[in-house]
């Protein structure tokens, strides 16, 4: 698991530039690179500034279990030794950049951390101590005519926060439809 956040160690942050979230609150948003997460991520960074909460970005991964391998004894196996690193370093870069590229000219404290994970569990997880928790209405993957994901569904009905579902920005309802 790594964690960073967008003020580097031993830099001054007075009250004019950075807003330290009161009695702790903070915003967890979870990531996945999705047009949907990254509209999250705006979302949460300007509801953050209102409140004087913190901002905590999450991006889960999982290795993949399964190599279409021609017999059982491979299945589960990662052929190249590095997929789990491999994918911690994406993982980490993809939330470095973005957390540093919300976090210009912002109030709001973010941070940030990729961890190995079902998304959705980790979500719930991270909701525990969570004034609010955001995700996006899909991610990457599933139905393409799903107006929630997966994800964005298991952490509605788990979470121990309000959740809030923002929807995704290039989605657009065709005439017709209910």
């Amino acid at each position: 698991m790594t964690e960073n956040g967008n003020i580097p160690e031993g830099t001054e942050t007075g009250r004019d530039h950075v807003m330290n979230p009161l009695h702790g609150e903070r915003i967890v948003v979870g990531v996945d690179g999705s047009d949907g997460s990254l509209a999250s991520v705006h979302w949460a960074v300007t509801e953050a500034g209102l409140r004087g909460a913190g901002v905590h970005l999450v991006m889960a991964w999982q290795q993949p279990q399964f190599y279409g391998a021609a017999n059982d004894w491979m299945l589960g196996m990662d052929p190249s030794g590095d997929t789990g690193t491999i994918l911690a370093d994406a993982a980490d870069t993809e939330l470095t950049r973005l957390g540093t590229e919300v976090g210009a000219g912002q109030r709001a404290v973010i941070t940030w951390e990729a961890v190995e994970g079902h998304p959705a569990e980790f979500l719930v997880h991270a909701s525990q101590d969570a004034a609010m928790l955001v995700v996006g209405t899909r991610g990457h993957g599933g139905f393409v005519g799903a107006l929630l994901g997966s994800v964005s569904q298991h952490v509605v009905a788990h979470a121990r926060c309000p959740v809030v579902v923002i929807p995704d920005p290039g989605r657009r309802l065709s005439e017709g439809t209910p």
